[in-house]
């Protein structure tokens, strides 16, 4: 097992090594960056790819590649001098060829010196760790709230596999899996929040603005009271999914034969179903438990977090890209891709502790 886990390490390098040359290939071709955006908003013409749309011009008008005078290869930098437009280039560090900069941002990244924001005055693990709270919050409540009700509820169906409770069960997975969650948070917020009907739930925040004045027991309900809706709408499509995930992997070893022999020799069907089919049957369920966690935690919806006003790490990449914020979107990139690497090996090593027989180097071998 450590000649496959020590594999697995060194096949990080490369992996992450060619996911930031992808991403960093790909900011090269696409327009609007955040020289772009500077001077977009100098000129008084809002977000810079309105300026690349032609949005700021009048109909009929041809905006030219190049501003005359200043040969300036920036849309944005009509009538701007081409010794401001150096000085940017200088400060953003566009002076330098993108092999350059890659080779210089990877040996920063390695020494996990990720740099600061363009625009937001402060460094990008700042940021990262300013906004985890709401995404831990998210994050784990999801996913613990998908497993306690998912695998008692695929446990039922798989026992009643067939009967009323089954397909009526079945209906409503299926109405939760097709609901998206942003319309599912709105319809929480018109419903419970105050919208038409009933204000039980706070609208926005993760805490109350007297947070800090509450009692541990007022800060703890406190923090529930505002997580509820949040926490349900981010769950919706997950809890089915891992529902029917279990319910179809305790159906496919009840046929088998072991279970069959066990209930031969007059073994309850409880214990049968617990004492012998439980623990292979989670096997998938319980093993992948880490990358369903990373899974919510990294890719937390950015509509849910506007919904509730929460500010976390959806809304901060999503403005970063926007913005063209480059230490943050390739350090976080850098960073969560790491993270996520790692965890595929703790995936790996879940399902030799749920199930020891399994050994990964033989199956390599």
């Amino acid at each position: 097992m450590g000649a496959y886990i020590l594999r697995r390490l060194l096949l990080i390098i490369p992996t992450l090594l060619g996911i930031m040359i992808i991403n960093f290939t790909l900011t090269q071709f696409v327009p609007g960056g955040p020289i772009e955006q500077i001077l977009a908003q100098m000129q008084g013409e809002g977000d810079v790819f309105e300026t690349i749309a032609g949005g700021g011009q009048e109909a009929g008008e041809n905006v030219p590649a190049q501003t005359e005078g200043n040969g300036s290869r920036y849309l944005g930098a009509r009538g701007l001098p081409e010794e401001f437009i150096r000085e940017l280039e200088r400060q953003f560090g566009f002076d330098k060829p993108p092999l350059e900069r890659f080779l210089n941002m990877m040996w920063s990244y390695v020494r996990f010196d990720f740099g600061e924001s363009y625009f937001r005055n402060a460094g990008v693990l700042e940021l990262v760790w300013d906004k985890l709270p709401v995404s831990i919050t998210l994050g784990l409540w999801t996913t613990l709230l998908a497993y306690l009700v998912s695998i008692p509820l695929g446990i039922r169906k798989a026992v009643r596999d067939g009967s009323r409770f089954d397909t009526w069960t079945s209906a409503l997975i299926i109405v939760g899996y097709a609901i998206p969650g942003f319309l599912f948070a709105i319809l929480l917020l018109v419903l419970f929040a105050g919208g038409s009907y009933w204000q039980i739930f706070p609208l926005r925040g993760l805490v109350s603005d007297n947070w800090e004045e509450l009692s541990l027991l007022g800060k703890v309900a406190d923090y529930f009271w505002h997580i509820t809706l949040p926490v349900l709408a981010s769950s919706i499509s997950g809890f089915a999914t891992l529902t029917l995930l279990t319910k179809n992997s305790f159906l496919d070893e009840i046929k088998k034969q072991y279970v069959i022999t066990a209930r031969a020799k007059g073994l309850s069907e409880r214990r049968v179903l617990y004492g012998h089919v439980f623990r292979n049957a989670m096997l998938i369920v319980i093993a992948g438990f880490p990358s369903v966690f990373i899974g919510v935690f990294f890719g937390g919806s950015v509509i849910i977090e506007t919904i509730f006003s929460l500010d976390g790490l959806g809304r901060l990449g999503f403005e970063a890209a926007v913005a063209r914020d480059y230490p943050i979107i390739f350090g976080t990139l850098f960073f969560f891709g790491l993270i996520g690497l790692l965890v595929g090996i703790l995936s790996d090593l879940m399902y030799v502790f749920v199930d020891p027989r399994i050994d990964f180097e033989v199956r390599e071998g």
